[in-house]
């Protein structure tokens, strides 16, 4: 019998690969909600809201055809600054699909499988991942965050 985190949230089915491209293709619409235009012009900016944490979005990397940005909230307190979530994010502009592709915070979930091992824990931690991400970006554009032009840094006009 399959534990239930290994069955897909949609269909209840096994989670398979083409699940997770569903949740790819997701999570690109939903970033594209968040950063309307992904030639931004800036390296980094925050996206504050009324009810949530101000957003931190960093470029990491430009390509032709992706994107790699860090979305994190930071925190800071006596021991420094702290992220968390902490998401870099790699957008893939040509196939429409975006992929965590790493997360300082893992939820501490277990899974068994008794087919191939490595292939199964590369799809449950990209599954993890990228549902993790996915959830965060809908609780995002709830709070009414994004990075539109209005949200952009602007220069400082000088007389």
């Amino acid at each position: 019998m399959q534990a239930t985190t290994d069955l897909c949230p949609c269909c209840g089915k096994p989670r398979r690969l083409a699940h997770l491209i569903e949740l790819y293709e997701h999570n690109y619409r939903l970033i594209q909600r968040l950063v309307p235009e992904f030639d931004i012009p800036y390296d980094g900016a925050v996206s504050h809201s009324q009810s949530d944490c101000p957003l931190h979005l960093q470029i990491v990397d430009r390509d032709r055809y992706t994107l790699t940005v860090h979305l994190t909230y930071e925190f800071t307190d006596e021991t420094g600054v702290r992220r968390q979530p902490d998401l870099w994010v790699r957008l893939y502009r040509d196939a429409g699909v975006a992929e965590a592709l790493r997360c300082s915070y893992r939820p501490p979930w277990r899974v068994e499988d008794d087919a191939d091992p490595a292939a199964h824990a590369f799809l449950s931690e990209q599954w993890r991942r990228n549902l993790l991400l996915n959830k965060w970006l809908e609780y995002l554009l709830e709070h009414g965050h994004g990075f539109g032009l209005a949200e952009r840094p602007r220069l400082a006009v000088t007389a």
